[in-house]
This record gives structure tokens, C-alpha cells and sequence, in this order.
């Protein structure tokens, strides 16, 4: 394996992760983020008040979002296994 091909590896990896973990990560930082708005507007500082909407957006993104991140880690699965051939060499 040439260190081209390393690099190339792991940056098709990181942006799989990323474009993976972006939909839930990116619906519960709007989430907390208008929580944190509505708390600060209203001055009701109960912590516990964050955990509940933020995990049901979580939930929600996996099930909207879910063919999607499937799809995308599938694509990169099937890609590393029939490259291994011609990495081997």
C-alpha cells in the first residue's frame, strides 16, 4: 500500500463519519441552541429541560435520516472490500 492510497483512505473515512454523524448531530445542536434561547428568555434554568427534546430530535433524525446514513455507510463498506484486492498488491 502506497501512502497515497493511506491518505486517500482516511480522508474517504473521515468524510464518511462526518456526512454520517451530521443529521442528528446538527438537529440536536438547533435543538439544544432553542431550548437554551427559550430558557434564557423565559429565566426558567431547570437543566433537566434540554435532555428530553434533545434525545426525541435525536430519535427523529435516525428515523428520517436512517436510508440515508445506511446508504452512505453501505457505498463505503462495499468500496474498502472490493479495493482489497488491489490493495493487497
Amino acid at each position: 500500500m502506497s501512502p497515497e492510497l493511506v491518505v486517500e483512505l482516511i480522508r474517504e473515512s473521515m468524510v464518511t463519519c462526518f456526512l454520517v454523524a451530521a443529521p442528528p448531530m446538527g438537529l440536536a445542536l438547533a435543538v439544544g441552541l432553542t431550548i437554551s434561547i427559550f430558557q434564557s428568555v423565559t429565566q426558567i434554568n431547570e437543566i433537566t429541560m434540554t435532555f428530553i427534546p434533545k434525545i426525541v430530535a435525536v430519535f427523529a433524525s435516525f428515523l428520517l435520516f436512517g436510508p440515508f446514513m445506511l446508504d452512505t455507510l453501505m457505498k463505503f463498506s462495499i468500496n474498502i472490500f472490493t479495493s482489497i484486492p488491489d490493495m493487497v498488491k
